[in-house]
């Protein structure tokens, strides 16, 4: 089976509402959300919110580095700074979101990644200067391998959640994540 819908039930919300939640209590904006399959239904659940839309078209034949792309050429000419974050990843914490982003504001490093038992995860931060960078990647590669080559401008920072390690791929990663 494929993924699941980022609109099924996560608590008393959806999955994809409670990633903007997270969002939207650690004070970033603007939050683009980057549809592709499930455009509507992503719309409806969350049009409420403060965000900004943008369609990945070509959903079915790319990955997400090309989601990352479109969202980043959607950002206003002023923004300093881009979260990357999952929009299957509902369980990620706000203070990890809030330590990713202290730490970009006080080491003032290009690149924050949060790490668990020296594993990194998700959501990371990318600072404006390497966008280009980013949105320039050819096809074949990844944002695995963006990090990769930008190894020495990580600032990596310790959290204690295995949270940033885990998304939901597939029914029964959401059966066994999804809150009871």
């Amino acid at each position: 089976m494929g993924r699941p819908k980022l609109t099924l039930p996560w608590g008393n919300i959806t999955i994809i509402e409670q990633v903007v939640e997270v969002l939207i209590q650690c004070n970033l904006h603007p939050i683009v959300v980057v549809t592709g399959g499930n455009d509507r239904e992503i719309r409806e659940v969350i049009s409420a919110k403060p965000v900004l839309f943008v369609k990945n078209t070509r959903y079915e034949a790319s990955e997400m580095v090309d989601s990352v792309k479109i969202g980043i050429n959607s950002l206003p000419p002023e923004t300093d700074a881009v979260m990357i974050v999952l929009g299957d990843q509902p369980q990620i914490h706000p203070s990890v979101v809030q330590a990713i982003i202290d730490a970009f504001h006080s080491t003032h490093s290009s690149l924050v990644v949060p790490s668990y038992r020296m594993r990194r995860g998700h959501p990371w931060l990318v600072e404006k200067s390497l966008w280009q960078e980013i949105t320039r990647l050819p096809e074949e590669f990844t944002l695995r391998d963006f990090l990769n080559q930008h190894n020495e401008l990580i600032h990596y920072i310790s959290v204690d959640t295995s949270s940033i390690l885990s998304d939901i791929d597939t029914p029964d990663e959401y059966s066994q994540q999804r809150p009871q």
